[in-house]
């Protein structure tokens, strides 16, 4: 095995460690997100995303990379929030072929509601996987890193 040979295995490597914990976090949250607030974890990210705007609107194509889904998703996603009353579409006065996606106070309250729960299994899916030796120092990176 050559240099180039051993820096594609480090990678592929590092890769799967990733992936890995994303597994294991994304679990774990999607259970409780589901259990305690009836909110898919891409559910909540979105309206994670919405909170965090000025003026709490986004344009859908914001949207589909806050959420790392295609626009065709995004589309389908946004239909079923706005059916349950938890997102409303406004148009963009600038541009009247933009589309703004923004909380409504149903969408609120549900994100203040799961934001807890949401912070509090992120920590517990990091203490445990800090417990996983093919994980653990991805998770001492991370928590170095947010220092």
């Amino acid at each position: 095995m050559g240099i180039a040979d051993s820096a594609v295995e480090v990678r592929a490597s590092g890769w799967r460690t990733l992936a890995a914990l994303h597994g294991h976090i994304e679990g774990a949250l999607e259970r409780e997100l589901v259990r305690r607030h009836e909110l898919s974890v891409v559910e909540f990210t979105v309206l994670d995303a919405l909170s965090r705007q000025d003026g709490w609107h986004m344009r859908m194509s914001q949207l589909a990379r806050a959420a790392a889904l295609s626009s065709s998703a995004t589309t389908r996603l946004v239909n079923r929030l706005e059916d349950r009353g938890l997102l409303t579409r406004v148009l963009c006065a600038d541009d009247r072929r933009g589309i703004y996606t923004e909380l409504t106070e149903a969408g609120w309250a549900l994100y203040r509601e799961a934001a807890p729960t949401h912070d509090a299994v992120l920590e517990e899916s990091l203490s445990s996987a800090g417990e996983v030796p093919e994980l653990s120092a991805l998770v001492g990176f991370l928590h170095g890193a947010a220092v």
